[in-house]
Formats: structure tokens, C-alpha cells, sequence
């Protein structure tokens, strides 16, 4: 027999009638332990969320009670607009608005031309500026913290939307973000509205924005949410409680009730409203915005 016909009778040689099922069976163990491992990540950080809805339903004298009662024979609706009331909200959720609003229109309009022109734009010491930007990324607050808020006292900007507002104007993620976008635009694409007669400007605004709606609304989110959450920034430079965000109302409410557990529960239940609401309606933004970092260089 010559080696041709061995090499083809030795292909055709079948497979072990058990690999077909100890694939499968280490497939399946893979699998198992993936979803236990996520499973228990998800318990985890379900846990004390579950724990701080239940507690904010339960009178002062039965929070510690053991075993613990997950759900309250008698749930008390009346703690939320008790401490709603108490809190007054309404004016710390204007303020929150007011701050967040501003800085995401701010950065999403700086992130967007700063990436633009990072992505698109050819000059010497871009690669340099590119990683000038990404370096920001690796200092703490802390770092910075003391020149900001002398800038900021020297300005007169303490007690001020603007002292909350201008210094966290600009942000390198939105600028990486919106920079790896306009990356996957095809470079024919802008020459071609070049060659139709469009400048620079037209063709930032009439082609390349409208594309860009998607990871325009992915980034908008992420520093949306980061910015209602922030709390030092606004604990260092606003003493004026009629200025507090939301987050520096939930910090005065601890101040003021240390041991009224199910009010304390209540309050951080209603902050975390917008954000649990924003998650849930664009969820999928969110995880592709993380996603949208670590593509094309």
C-alpha cells in the first residue's frame, strides 16, 4: 500500500466513540461553572440591595432581628414619603439635574471634537497628546485635589453650580470613546464630502455627528452616571445645603438620624432611583460602551 492510500485510510480512521461525549461533558462542566460563578457575583451584589429595600420597610425595633424577616410581615409604604418629606428632595434632585445636565452636554461636545480630531486629523504630537489625555485617567482626585479647589476659591467659585460644573467639564473616557468611534469611520467617507465641497466644520456636524449618534448616547450615559454619584467634589466646595446634590442630601440625613435605620434606608432607596432607572433603560449602551474602549487603535 503506498503512503498516499495510508496517509487517507489513517484520515479516515474514526474518532474514539467516547470523545464526542467527554467534550460535550467538560462543555457543559465549563458552562455550570461559569453561570455558578455568576450566579454568586450577582447574590453578591443583590444582597444588600435586597437587605436596604427590606430594612426601609421595617420598623426601627425589627432591623436586627434575628433570623432575619427578608420580607416584612407588615411592609411600611409610609417610611418613603416620610423621609422624602423629611429630606426635601426635591430641591437636592433639581440640583443633581442641574449639574449633571450641564457637565454631560459639556463633555459630550468637548469628547466629540477632542476625538474627532485625535481619529481624523494628521499633526506632529498627536500620539504625545493622545497619551497626555489617557494619562489624566491615572490621577486620583486626591492628586489634584487641593490646586482645584484653590483655583476654584481664587475664582469665587465656592457655594456655585459653576465651582461643580467647570472643573469636571472635560473627561479623557468620553475623549477615548468618541476618538474610537470616529476611528471605525472609513477615511473615504470624509475625502468624499471634501471633494463634494464641505469643509471641515460641515463635515464634522452633517456627516460624521449623525453617524456618531450611537456612541454619542453610550457616552452620555457613562459620565451622566458618574456624575449624579460623585460626592466629594461637591462635599469639598459646597457648605450652602440649598446647593447639595442628592448625594451630599443622603450624607447630611446620616448626620442628622445615626440610628433610624429604616429612614436611612429610605432615603438611600429614593437616591438610587434615577440611577436604577437609567441602568435599566439602557443597559445595553452601557456594556457596549465598555466595550467600545478596546477597539481599533
Amino acid at each position: 500500500m503506498s503512503n498516499a492510500a495510508m496517509s487517507r485510510t489513517a484520515g479516515a480512521l474514526p474518532r474514539p466513540r467516547g470523545a464526542a461525549p467527554a467534550a460535550r461533558a467538560r462543555s457543559l462542566l465549563t458552562t455550570g461553572a461559569v453561570l455558578l460563578l455568576l450566579t454568586a457575583a450577582a447574590v453578591l451584589f443583590l444582597v444588600p440591595i435586597f437587605w436596604m429595600v427590606s430594612t426601609s420597610l421595617k420598623p426601627n425595633r425589627h432591623v436586627f432581628d434575628l433570623p432575619i424577616r427578608w420580607i416584612p410581615a407588615r411592609p411600611l409604604w409610609g417610611n418613603y414619603p416620610a423621609a422624602y418629606a423629611t429630606v426635601r428632595f426635591t430641591r437636592y434632585f433639581v440640583n443633581s439635574a442641574i449639574v449633571t445636565g450641564c457637565v454631560t452636554l459639556i463633555n459630550i461636545a468637548l469628547s466629540a471634537l477632542a476625538g474627532y480630531g485625535l481619529a481624523k486629523y494628521r499633526f506632529r504630537g498627536r500620539q504625545a497628546l493622545l497619551l497626555l489625555i489617557l494619562a489624566t485617567l491615572m490621577l486620583p482626585l486626591e492628586v489634584i485635589m487641593v490646586p482645584l479647589y484653590l483655583t476654584v476659591e481664587r475664582l469665587g467659585w465656592l457655594n456655585s453650580y459653576q465651582g461643580m460644573i467647570v472643573p469636571v467639564a472635560a473627561n479623557a473616557l468620553g475623549v477615548l470613546m468618541m476618538r474610537q468611534f470616529f476611528l471605525s469611520l472609513p477615511d473615504d467617507l470624509i475625502a468624499a464630502a471634501r471633494i463634494d465641497g464641505a469643509g471641515h466644520v460641515t463635515t464634522f456636524f452633517k456627516i460624521c455627528v449623525p453617524l456618531a449618534w450611537p456612541a454619542l448616547l453610550t457616552a452620555a450615559i457613562l459620565i451622566f452616571q458618574s456624575t449624579w454619584d460623585d460626592f466629594v467634589w461637591p462635599f469639598l466646595i459646597i457648605s450652602d445645603t440649598s446647593k447639595a446634590t442628592v448625594p451630599l442630601a443622603v450624607q447630611l440625613f446620616q448626620s442628622a438620624e445615626t440610628s433610624n435605620f429604616p429612614a436611612l434606608m429610605a432615603v438611600s432607596a429614593i437616591a438610587s432611583l434615577p440611577l436604577t432607572a437609567l441602568f435599566f433603560l439602557f443597559q445595553r449602551q452601557i456594556i457596549e460602551g465598555v466595550a467600545t474602549t478596546g477597539m481599533r487603535q
